[in-house]
């Protein structure tokens, strides 16, 4: 029999294939030795923090990630019904993730959604192009701890500092973490808009938000 070691590879491998039939089988093989949880955070979210990371570094594109994150659902889907009665995946955290108005840049936004939900966050992507109300009223809705802002422009990097200061405007800044991202945005520029943190790609974005959020 397969020794724990060997069937966490196994389950990160087949993720990262993108494959659901070979995840489902890692699945089922772990079950005999491991609780649905330990399989969901040591196998699947392993497997696709690695998918991230090599995104980052160009080895694989946007549909590969996409086609990943479903393989993964699947195998979390496969262990719902063994999960004890009453309970469920425990959520990180809830974050409400757009590109700012202006903007109508998906991609890198988009991959942050999916590797934040892959991570354990719940994730409301509420898309591209967002006027800065609507963030702060779905983050009001969902009562999200993050609101994390992409802007892809010189011209749209406004945007970021209008969502923290109609946060203020609210009453909420104080209980709502701010992420912001995007090829013109910097640390120094989050500092000065009074961000919690930067992140300068999806990886660094789930780093972030489980060090500002746990």
């Amino acid at each position: 029999m397969a020794t724990k070691e060997e069937v966490i590879h196994e389950l990160s491998d087949a993720v990262i294939s993108c494959k659901k039939d070979a995840v489902l089988a890692a699945v089922e093989k772990a079950k005999q030795i491991m609780e649905p949880a330990e399989i969901i955070e040591k196998g699947l979210s392993a497997g696709m923090n690695q998918v991230g990371v090599l995104f980052e570094r160009g080895k694989l594109f946007l549909p590969h990630v996409m086609m990943a994150a479903d393989a993964m659902t699947s195998g979390v889907k496969a262990l719902e019904a063994d999960m004890p009665a009453g309970t469920e995946t425990k959520k990180l955290g809830v974050i409400v993730n757009g590109t700012v108005e202006g903007d109508v840049h998906d991609i890198g936004k988009s991959i942050v959604s999916t590797m934040l939900q892959s991570a354990g966050f719940e994730v409301y992507d509420i898309g591209r192009d967002v006027p800065i109300k609507n963030f702060v009223e779905k983050a009001k809705e969902v009562n999200a701890n993050m609101i994390g802002i992409s802007a892809l422009m010189t011209t749209t990097l406004q945007g970021q500092r209008e969502v923290i200061e109609l946060l203020k405007e609210e009453g909420i800044r104080n209980r709502v973490k701010v992420m912001v991202g995007g090829a013109p945005a910097t640390q120094a520029w989050a500092d000065k808009i009074g961000a919690d943190c930067y992140a300068e790609n999806a990886s660094e974005a789930v780093a972030k938000a489980k060090e500002l959020l746990l």
